[in-house]
């Protein structure tokens, strides 16, 4: 009997006893308590693989059996859930039975419930738990977990260098010796075949590291090892299975490149690009094709006209020329190339190689050279004609000399020096010219040499001048008087045809200082300002003259009258009606000074006629074809006009009409109390004016022009004072009383005509005695 037998045999007494082992303790002086039990069983372990089939496992036993029939009943993952059909009970015996070989690596355990039951399906037990285990064979290999593996060891590496690790892999139960396994290296083979003789590597029996036992692992001697392994259980006596392992060698960098052979002699053309003028050779004894094979080569001494680069596929250095030769400068040139691996060295003993390369130019009969191209010059736009640009074009041979291409035509040059001389001035606006500069193309031609020639581009950077002056904008404009001061007045700017820094920023001013004690300008930025009056108005119509400046060197200006309308607006800022023409002059005169002025002379007129009037008794002594002004007798006409003290002061001035031969304080204000106008400058001096009479005047016109030049240039009565000041008016006159004024006779007989040539002031006057 074995171990599994005793114990199924132990349990079995164990579940037919029908007390407790301490029955004592349910003694008491009453009736007795019975106490409920449940099952309890012991794990169950079977092994896998068994050849008793069906084979009995534990035998459960109900108290219930000796009270009446008793059912069992099994249930769980082996009986009636997957993997079903595994185990069965016997339904009056209560054995529990393997039906069939069970696989461990399947399944490890199983967990099923029993049950007794009276016949009428009433559970007789609470269901008790039956745990199985199964017990693991040896009953699978180890297996590597591949077919063959890969690893590389550099060359030259000391012993105990870890190559890689090997692994495998058994599917018994890893808690027991079934897999439990060990490693072994059975065989080696080296790459090329006995190369090498003494073991190389060993593995260490329970990691499965790989790593070097010996010195010796030199890559020019052996590429590579197969080793043929071996892995086992149960600590290396059960089963086994073989596998393989390749080691390949690596390559260092010990082996410096050397030149064979280490003098070279080369032939190359002149004034020629030359992408492969000849190559240079040098051997690396590392692994082909490796980084430690590569070579990279270099010019020790460069001169500017070679370069050597490297061929990828054999390794060999090619130089080429990359800056033309001149046989005529240099005839030779000795190079010497070293040849060096792109990876550092590792064997410091090695030296660098070097070569000699020689290198003979060959001469050809070349076309003339221009030592500079483009040929580059820098002058202002507006140069005078006839300026040399370029003295000496500096070409190597000096034959035949043209411009073969100068679109504006603006070049001449010297077919024998190649002399450049301007012919005309520039202009920067061409549409020729590109970023300020202006090219054409210089053509030298070598005629003994079968006509070769060389071209050179001439690159003229134009600098710009101040040619032109600003141009005003607008001429005219509307100034809206009922807005507010600060966004009172016209927009101006300016156009100019030069450009930067020849144009902006422009500068405005008014020209006239009488104009602009009423109207100023105020500077929003570099291209525009602002055209604003310095007062009140309502209405009316202004020439305003505008001179407007550019930031040239020397700068240009230009002059130019601005119309300006003020009137009020409407929404959209133009004026609510037309009158406001009617209410101003364009000379700045508002309409009330005007009618002072044409009041003024209209006056001035009459009394002057009242004058000739009293002189003459009748129309008789009046001759035709004599002036007005021009008596009979020889006593000078101006006698006999009255003097007085002022009829002028501008559109306030009241004194106009303080006559001093009248006295009537109903003509006039009283003087010094006249009031002051506020838009006149009366800190200015004022000119003087010719208010007492020359000692023998001859001519009355005469003083009455110098009298108008006097107003029109008095500062201190701008445009809006109108009435002149005449202080001599004739003295000695024969007029006995105003009276005789109303003796004359009709006017019908008077000839006026002589008033047309007084002058466009006294135009309305001789209309007026018009007989037509």
């Amino acid at each position: 009997m074995n171990y599994s037998d005793v114990e199924r045999l132990q349990w079995i007494v164990c579940l037919s006893l029908k007390t407790v082992l301490h029955p004592w303790r349910h003694r008491s002086a009453g009736p007795q308590v019975r106490v409920k039990r449940d099952w309890i069983i012991p794990p169950i372990r079977v092994s896998e693989n068994s050849k008793q089939v069906p084979e009995d496992l534990v035998q459960i036993k109900s108290d219930k059996v000796f009270t009446g029939e008793v059912i069992y009943m099994l249930e769980g993952p082996g009986v009636d859930q997957d993997p079903k059909g595994l185990f069965e009970i016997d339904e009056k015996t209560g054995w529990i039975k393997s039906k069939m070989p069970l696989d461990r690596e399947k399944h490890k355990s199983f967990k099923l419930k029993a049950f007794a039951l009276s016949p009428s399906g009433e559970r007789l037990e609470s269901p008790t738990t039956i745990e199985i285990y199964v017990l693991d064979q040896n009953d699978h290999r180890p297996e590597f977990t591949q077919k063959e593996f890969i690893g590389t060891i550099p060359e030259f590496s000391v012993p105990g260098t870890s190559v890689m690790q090997v692994t495998a892999i058994d599917s018994d139960d890893p808690m027991t010796e079934n897999a439990a396994l060990s490693y072994f290296i059975v065989e080696q083979e080296s790459i090329p075949p006995h190369s090498i003789n003494k073991t190389m590597f060993g593995i260490n029996n329970k990691t499965g590291v790989i790593y070097t036992r010996d010195v010796g692992l030199d890559r020019d001697v052996v590429q590579s090892f197969k080793l043929t392994l071996q892995v086992a259980d149960m600590s290396g006596m059960g089963l086994t299975s073989t596998g393989h392992a390749i080691i390949h060698i690596s390559d260092i960098n010990n082996h410096a490149p050397k030149f064979h052979p280490t003098t070279y002699n080369i032939n190359a053309m002149e004034n020629k690009y030359i992408a492969e003028l000849g190559r240079v050779n040098a051997t690396d004894k590392d692994q082909k094709g490796g980084d430690n094979w590569r070579i990279k080569y270099t010019i020790v001494n460069p001169s500017g006209h070679f370069a050597i680069r490297t061929d990828s596929v054999s390794n060999q250095g090619i130089i080429s020329v990359v800056k033309p030769l001149d046989y005529e400068s240099q005839a030779e040139y000795r190079l010497i190339v070293k040849a060096e691996n792109e990876v550092r060295l590792k064997a410091p003993y090695e030296q660098i190689h070097s070569a000699t390369v020689t290198v003979r130019v060959m001469n050809e009969n070349e076309a003339p050279v221009f030592y500079k191209n483009p040929i580059k010059v820098t002058v202002a736009e507006s140069i005078v004609p006839g300026t040399v640009l370029v003295s000496d074009i500096n070409c190597e041979f000096l034959f035949r000399f043209e411009i073969i291409q100068d679109p504006e035509n603006w070049l001449a040059i010297n077919h024998g020096t190649g002399q450049i001389t301007a012919r005309r001035s520039f202009n920067i606006r061409s549409p020729h010219v590109r970023n300020n500069i202006y090219s054409a193309i210089v053509k030298v031609i070598d005629q003994d040499a079968g006509g070769i020639s060389a071209t050179a581009t001439l690159e003229v950077n134009l600098w710009e001048t101040n040619d032109y002056p600003p141009v005003l904008i607008p001429l005219s404009g509307t100034v809206c008087s009922d807005r507010d001061r600060d966004k009172l007045g016209l927009l101006l700017s300016a156009v100019d045809e030069d450009m930067s820094p020849q144009a902006d920023p422009f500068t405005f001013y008014i020209a006239d200082q009488i104009v602009a004690a009423n109207w100023t300008i105020i500077t929003l930025n570099e291209t525009h300002a602002v055209l604003q009056p310095l007062m009140d108005i309502e209405k009316g119509e202004f020439s305003i003259p505008v001179v407007v400046s550019d930031s040239g060197s020397p700068s240009l200006s230009s002059n130019a009258l601005v119309n300006v309308t003020v009137c009020p607006c409407d929404s959209f800022g133009d004026c609510k009606s037309y009158t406001a023409a009617i209410f101003g002059t364009k000379m700045g005169i508002s309409f009330i000074a005007l009618m002072i002025i044409m009041g003024c002379i209209a006056l001035l007129l009459l009394l002057l006629v009242l004058a000739v009037a009293v002189k003459g008794c009748t129309r008789q002594n009046i001759r035709k074809g004599r002036g007005l002004l021009v008596g009979a007798s020889d006593d000078d006409i101006r006698d006999n006009v009255f003097h007085y003290d002022e009829q002028g002061g501008g559109e306030e001035d009241e004194d106009a009409f303080n006559i001093d031969f009248l006295r009537n304080p109903n003509c006039g204000l009283p003087r010094g109390k006249q009031p002051l106008r506020k838009d006149a400058p009366y800190t200015l001096p004022s000119p003087t004016y010719p208010r007492k009479p020359p000692g023998d005047p001859t001519d009355i016109e005469d003083f009455i022009n110098v009298g108008l030049d006097a107003a029109d240039n008095d500062p201190n009565v701008p445009p809006y004072d109108t009435a002149l000041i005449y202080d001599y008016e004739g003295d000695g006159s024969v007029a006995g009383s105003l009276s005789s004024i109303a003796s004359m006779g009709s006017d019908g007989d008077q000839d006026y005509d002589y008033l047309n040539d007084w002058g466009p002031r006294f135009k309305k006057l001789a209309n007026m005695y018009d007989p037509r």
